[in-house]
C-alpha cells in the first residue's frame, strides 16, 4: 500500500516525491524524541524542529514568490529584478496536496506532544499514514489516532466495503463529472469577462461557481472515502449539505469539516479558544479565519475570503442571537448564503482589482451580457443535485441506499452510471482543491 501511495504521487511528479519523505522522516523522528524525552524544553525542541521544516516547506513552495511580490515588493524591501531572478531559477509547480499532507503530519507530531497519541515505532507505517493514497492529494485531513489502526489492523475481504465504497464512489464521480464539470466552462466564461456580462449574469456566475466548487470537492471527497471504504478504511466525511446552513458558524461546521476540525484543535484552542475574554475571543476566531483563507493559496483574494466569513461568524457570535423564531430562518438563510457566495467572488477572481470590477459591473450592470450555452439536461441535473443534497442532509446516500429494496437501488446504479457515461462534461478539468 506504501508502494501504491507512492507511485501514485510520483506519477505526477517524481522528484516531489522528496517532500513527502522530508516531512515523513522529519516528523517521524521528531514523535520519537518527544516521546523519548521527559524534560519539557527537549519535547518543546522536538515539536519545534517539526513545525519549522513543514511550515518551512509550505511557506516557501507555496507563498515565497507571492510573499516577494506582493508585500516585499510593494514596501520596497525586493526590487522586480530580484522577484525575476527567483521565478526564472525556482521555476516549479506547486506541489499537489503539499496543504493537505503538511497538516495532517503536523496533527500527528502535535497529538504525541500533547500525549493525546503515542508514536509509531515502523516507520514504514508512519509513511503510509502520511502517504495513503486515496485521501493524500485532498483529503480528508485524519488524525493519527483514526486512521493508524484502521490501516494496521489486520483485515479481510468484506462485500459490504465493496457495496458502501462502490456507492460513494459512484456518487461522487457523478457530482464531479455530470455537474461541476458541466458548469465549469459556464462559470469561466462570466468570469473571464465580467464587465461584458449583466447583472444578472454575473450573480449567476457567482451562484455557479459556488455550487462548482461544492460539487467538484465533493465529489472528489466522496471518491477518496469510498476508494478507502474497499481497503475497509473509514474516512470521515467532509461535507453536509453546507448550502442549507443558517448561519456561518453551522456552514463552517457542514463545510471542509476536517479542515474546520484541524482549525479548530491546533489553533483556535492552543490560542486560547473560548476561555479567554471577548476581545481576545474575537481576535483568535479572526485569526483562525484569515489563517484558513491563506492556507487555500497565496494570494490576497484568500485573505479576503477569510476575512469576510470571520468578520460575518463575529457578528453572529456577538450580535445575533441564537434564539430566533423558526419563521426567520429563511432570512437568516439568505443573509448566509448571500455572504458565502458574495465571498465565493473572491476565491474565483485572479486578484482583487478582478474581484472588485466583478462586483463592481454586477452593481452597476454595465455589460450588455455574454453568450451562455446551457443544455435542460444540464439544469435538470443541477436540480436533481440540489434536491438529493436536501435529502441527503445529514445521512450518506449508501446509508439512504441501505434501507431500498434490491430493485430500487439497482436502478439508482444505472441511473448514475447513463448519466456519467451520457451527461458527462466533454472537457478535462481537474479538481479545484488539487491546486492548494
Amino acid at each position: 500500500m506504501l508502494a501504491a501511495s507512492y507511485f501514485f504521487y510520483g506519477y505526477w511528479k517524481i522528484e516531489y516525491l522528496s517532500l513527502i519523505v522530508i516531512s515523513t522522516t522529519v516528523d517521524f523522528l521528531a514523535a520519537q524524541y518527544i516521546h523519548r524525552n521527559k524534560s519539557q524544553v527537549k519535547k518543546r525542541i522536538g515539536l519545534s524542529v517539526s513545525l519549522i521544516t513543514n511550515i518551512g516547506l509550505l511557506m516557501f513552495f507555496k507563498y515565497a514568490g507571492w510573499f516577494m511580490e506582493d508585500v516585499l515588493h510593494p514596501a520596497a524591501a525586493i526590487d522586480l529584478a530580484q522577484i525575476e531572478r527567483f521565478k526564472s531559477f525556482w521555476n516549479f509547480a506547486l506541489p499537489v496536496g503539499i496543504s493537505f499532507y503538511t497538516f495532517q503530519t503536523i496533527g500527528y507530531t502535535i497529538d504525541v506532544y500533547y500525549g493525546r497519541s503515542q508514536p509509531e515505532n515502523n516507520p514504514l507505517k508512519f509513511a503510509l499514514f502520511v502517504s495513503y493514497f486515496p485521501q493524500l492529494v485532498a483529503g480528508p485531513i485524519e488524525r493519527f489516532s483514526s486512521l493508524h489502526h484502521q490501516l494496521f489492523s489486520p483485515s479481510k475481504w468484506n462485500y459490504q466495503n465493496l457495496q458502501h465504497g462502490g456507492r460513494q464512489i459512484l456518487y461522487g464521480l457523478f457530482i464531479k463529472m455530470c455537474i461541476a464539470d458541466n458548469i465549469s466552462p459556464i462559470v469561466d466564461v462570466i468570469f473571464n469577462e465580467p464587465s461584458a456580462a449583466n447583472s444578472t449574469q454575473l450573480a449567476f456566475g457567482a451562484i455557479l461557481f459556488g455550487l462548482q466548487i461544492y460539487s467538484d470537492f465533493h465529489g472528489y471527497s466522496l471518491i477518496a472515502i469510498g476508494t478507502a471504504r474497499l481497503f475497509n478504511v473509514k474516512l470521515m466525511d467532509n461535507f453536509n449539505a453546507p448550502y442549507t446552513s443558517i448561519s456561518i458558524r453551522e456552514f463552517w461546521a457542514r463545510w471542509h469539516i476536517s479542515l474546520s476540525m484541524w482549525f479548530r484543535d491546533y489553533l483556535f484552542i492552543p490560542l486560547g479558544g473560548s476561555r479567554v475574554n471577548q476581545l481576545k475571543l474575537a481576535l483568535n476566531i479572526m485569526i483562525v479565519f484569515l489563517v484558513s483563507g491563506l492556507w487555500h493559496g497565496a494570494n490576497w483574494t484568500f485573505v479576503i475570503w477569510g476575512a469576510m466569513h470571520g468578520l460575518a461568524y463575529l457578528l453572529e457570535r456577538f450580535f445575533i442571537s441564537k434564539n430566533t423564531a423558526n419563521w426567520l430562518n429563511f432570512p437568516k438563510w439568505i443573509a448566509t448564503m448571500t455572504i458565502v457566495f458574495t465571498a465565493w467572488i473572491f476565491f474565483r477572481s485572479e486578484s482583487l482589482a478582478h474581484a472588485a470590477g466583478y462586483i463592481m459591473s454586477m452593481l452597476n450592470n454595465t455589460g450588455n451580457g455574454v453568450d451562455l450555452t446551457f443544455e435542460p439536461i444540464h439544469i435538470s441535473l443541477i436540480g436533481l443535485f440540489i434536491l438529493s443534497d436536501l435529502h441527503f442532509r445529514n445521512r450518506s446516500i449508501s446509508t439512504w441506499l441501505d434501507q431500498k429494496s434490491l430493485v430500487i437501488r439497482w436502478v439508482v446504479y444505472a441511473f448514475l452510471v447513463f448519466c456519467i457515461f451520457g451527461f458527462a462534461g466533454i472537457s478535462n478539468h481537474p479538481f479545484i482543491y488539487f491546486q492548494f
